[in-house]
């Protein structure tokens, strides 16, 4: 009889462990100062050119999306974040995403697309030369997306996912994460 709810109990705790597993270490630590680096915009308000919107939003409440591909989920997780940042432009937040790829020409395509089907209206869908991210930034090799918070220019969240194919869960606690921002 016993055995009856310590397997399903066991299942439970090991389903939440696995939960938990899916994050990993990735970008500087909490606390430490956000520095410069350049992206090229695709559907911001600087498309085309190249900029450092880190340097653009300066102080701001910022929520940064790194990320190595466009899924379905990455793609909720932006419109999410995209939906944040709408309902507080009172108080000043802003958000960017940054697609790590080797093909930037490839990348804009997806981005673009991702503009289109999410209606992203925003956050800046940026592309940056290389898989490997700013250095400064310190993105893990086997992290496929990344999610960066700060405010005054220091890190004050970071999220981090060995899979692209984040669930419903982690979305919406990444996104609510964006409170911790918000002071």
């Amino acid at each position: 009889m016993m055995h009856r709810f310590i397997v399903p109990l066991f299942a439970l705790v090991a389903s939440a462990g696995f939960a938990m597993a899916d994050e990993i270490k990735s970008g500087p630590a909490i606390g430490e100062t956000t520095t410069a680096f350049n992206v090229k915009d695709i559907t911001g308000p600087n498309a085309g050119t190249s900029l450092c919107y880190r340097c653009q939003y300066g102080a701001r409440p910022v929520a940064c999306v790194f990320t190595r591909e466009i899924t379905p989920e990455v793609s909720n997780l932006i419109a999410d974040i995209d939906k944040q940042v709408g309902e507080n432009k009172g108080k000043n937040m802003a958000a960017f995403v940054v697609l790590l790829t080797d093909d930037a020409d490839a990348g804009a395509k997806k981005l673009t697309k991702l503009k289109e089907e999410k209606g992203i209206k925003n956050t800046p869908l940026t592309v940056f030369d290389g898989n490997a991210g700013p250095e400064k930034y310190q993105i893990a090799k086997d992290a496929a997306v990344t999610v960066l918070m700060w405010t005054k220019g220091k890190f004050q969240v970071s999220h981090a996912f060995a899979a692209p194919k984040l669930s419903e869960e982690q979305v919406k606690a990444v996104a609510a994460d964006t409170s911790k921002i918000l002071k």
